[in-house]
């Protein structure tokens, strides 16, 4: 049997379940005991029921939850890099292949959310540039 590691992290929205892995046990079964719940909202973690974390826990845990935030901030800009790319497949769609009733269902959503984007877009940009200059 391969070596199993010591936790397991049961991702769930926001964070995950923590769990210590044993198979040390007379009849070589997996246990999974829930030892803490992590929250990558806020970044931070408790122990679960009346667990006291150990030392070890605590530094899984923390390592976990470094590359987790990690592994979400790159998603996160892969999501948008995803939707530049969106926005120029849209761009060439309402050129070129569009029919009218197409355009019509979704020009009024399309330009709204455009111009709450640019709006928000310009004004941190402005925001960058002020600090910039003090």
């Amino acid at each position: 049997m391969t070596d199993l590691p010591s936790y397991y992290f049961r991702i769930r929205d926001n964070g995950a379940a923590v769990f210590r892995v044993d198979t040390e046990n007379r009849q070589r079964r997996i246990e999974m005991d829930q030892i803490a719940i992590v929250n990558t909202n806020r970044g931070d973690y408790k122990a679960h029921g009346d667990h006291t974390l150990t030392d070890s826990d605590t530094a899984a845990i923390e390592s976990w939850l470094r590359d987790r935030m990690d592994l979400l901030a790159q998603r996160d800009i892969d999501d948008i890099h995803r939707a530049v790319d969106y926005l120029n497949v849209t761009t060439q769609w309402a050129q070129s292949k569009a029919n009218d009733a197409q355009l019509d269902d979704v020009t009024d959503r399309l330009l709204l959310a455009m111009h709450d984007l640019r709006s928000v877009l310009v004004r941190k940009k402005a925001d960058r540039l002020s600090k910039g200059e003090n």
